[in-house]
């Protein structure tokens, strides 16, 4: 598909002007040819500016930017004020405005997106509609699932992914929508039918993230605005934080809650385990009828999630009952995902990367009563160091025996980090290193007794480790599998 720069950029204040007609829109300069534009973006890292020259020599002649590049007479250039919110305009149009032919979910919050998503995602698809997911867990679409890089991708891979789903009859979409994707444009020029707040809690703050919570918090409301032009919005009333995320909010809205009366609530928290699982059970009430409802993880976060996702596909057609039905065999991949691997022990993989979050997966663990409860941690190199004072902590305080090990490193080193880590474990607790990961899993596997409970934190659903810039293939589950010497079907 080829289409003329000034039809893609109609929308976009900017000057200069070009009739040049291009195939393709990129930022990234390795992929830049010579018919396309090439958008320079400043990231917190990287200056896109910088790497005009190489999409240069790749053969582009067309750049859009923020500033006059030193490049050759003859590289056509077109300046605005901002590339990251034009790249989602111009993407927009490129690509026919495919958003506006989807019924778009957009959930944020500091916890409970992907679940929340992923849990709405199989509900609608086994009524009958036709529903693909972006988020942290890739694209899901037509039982088909592609790796992304971002919780919510640049907004060029959205308006790509969007065409896609129109082309191949996706009717609704549930979108994870990150504060980092608001900040950045990614999701501008969308317009959502449904909105999600979760909850809100310190998180993503610090160098390359954002300057203070304020920021954060700022920058999560900007969903419940009219830039987005949600009519419907589905909100956890237990936080406190919803009157400012719903302040600008002009549409209709639908409660959750566990503590306070809400539109759905839970009632009656009961556990239940078997002799490689455990689960929650709950009461949803509704409009004056109570549904019991029975889940694949633990925890009082899960119900929340759950009631989250029930309101919102109540809001298309789908009664408690039915969905209820789904959520008992659904599990998320990542997300207290449990790996059936030995009789009598219960192994976990769960997301759970900063002090709040593995405090809570700690705790909730620890109202099944186990033998022991083992914690296999680490902290990811290069950004929010502040996390592993507040991981130390909590693993300190809450886990029987802890495994300090690397969780995505890149450039740092692993062991500098696990004695970083380390060096803010309280003393008296137990615990000991293994910069390994795969080793540090295999001990984990190893010392397990009969009643006790693992939890591999961190990584979640990721399949890779992120060494010095590359992705290299790891699978938490396929090592716990093998150490108990277990096939995996699903491999």
């Amino acid at each position: 598909m080829y289409m003329k720069i000034c039809e893609i950029l109609k929308n976009v204040p900017h000057s200069g002007d070009s009739d040049r007609e291009i195939h393709d829109i990129q930022y990234d300069s390795r992929k830049a040819g010579k018919d396309s534009l090439f958008v320079c973006l400043r990231g917190a890292c990287t200056d896109g500016h910088a790497y005009a020259p190489m999409a240069y020599q790749n053969g582009c002649r067309a750049f859009l930017c923020e500033e006059k590049l030193d490049l050759p007479e003859d590289a056509e250039q077109l300046i605005c004020g901002d590339t990251r919110a034009a790249l989602a305009t111009a993407s927009a149009e490129f690509y026919g405005h495919p958003a506006d032919r989807l019924t778009l979910i957009g959930i944020t919050g500091s916890k409970g997106k992907t679940t929340t998503s992923l849990l709405i995602h199989a509900i609608l698809n086994a009524q009958g509609k036709n529903c693909a997911y972006i988020g942290s867990n890739g694209v899901i679409m037509n039982g088909k699932h592609m790796e992304t890089a971002n919780t919510t991708p640049e907004s060029h891979v959205l308006h790509q992914l969007f065409r896609q789903m129109v082309d191949e009859g996706v009717l609704y979409v549930v979108l994870e929508v990150s504060s980092q994707a608001l900040a950045r444009h990614r999701v501008d020029g969308i317009r959502f039918d449904t909105v999600v707040f979760t909850n809100l809690f310190e998180d993503h703050i610090g160098p390359g993230e954002h300057p203070d919570f304020e920021d954060y918090r700022r920058s999560k409301a900007r969903l419940f605005t009219d830039t987005f032009g949600a009519d419907f919005a589905v909100y956890n009333a237990d936080d406190e934080a919803s009157a400012f995320m719903l302040r600008s909010f002009h549409g209709s809205t639908v409660s959750f809650a566990m503590d306070k009366e809400a539109d759905y609530r839970g009632l009656d928290k009961d556990i239940y385990r078997s002799k490689t699982s455990l689960g929650v059970c709950f009461r949803c009430l509704n409009a004056g009828i109570c549904t019991p409802v029975r889940l694949m993880s633990p925890g009082s976060f899960s119900i929340y999630n759950a009631l989250a996702a029930i309101a919102v596909v109540g809001h298309y057609g789908v009664d408690t009952a039915s969905a209820a039905e789904v959520l008992a065999g659904t599990p998320v991949q990542g997300r207290f995902e449990i790996v059936e691997a030995a009789a009598n022990q219960t192994f976990i993989l769960d997301y759970s990367h900063n002090g709040y979050a593995l405090t809570q997966a700690l705790l909730t663990l620890k109202e099944y009563h186990p033998n022991h409860l083992i914690c296999v941690f680490g902290s990811v190199g290069g950004r929010t160091k502040n996390r592993r004072g507040e991981l130390a902590k909590a693993a300190s305080k809450y886990a029987d025996y802890s495994i300090i090990t690397s969780d995505n490193p890149d450039f740092e080193d692993p062991e500098s980090i696990v004695q970083e880590i380390a060096g803010h474990m309280s003393e008296g607790s137990k615990f000991e290193c293994i910069p390994d990961r795969q080793k540090a899993i295999l001990r984990a596997v190893s010392m397990a007794q009969d009643g006790d409970i693992i939890l591999f934190a961190g990584k979640g659903h990721e399949t890779y480790q992120l060494i010095r810039g590359e992705k290299v293939p790891f699978s938490e589950r396929e090592l716990i599998l093998k150490a108990c010497k277990v096939p995996d079907m699903a491999l």
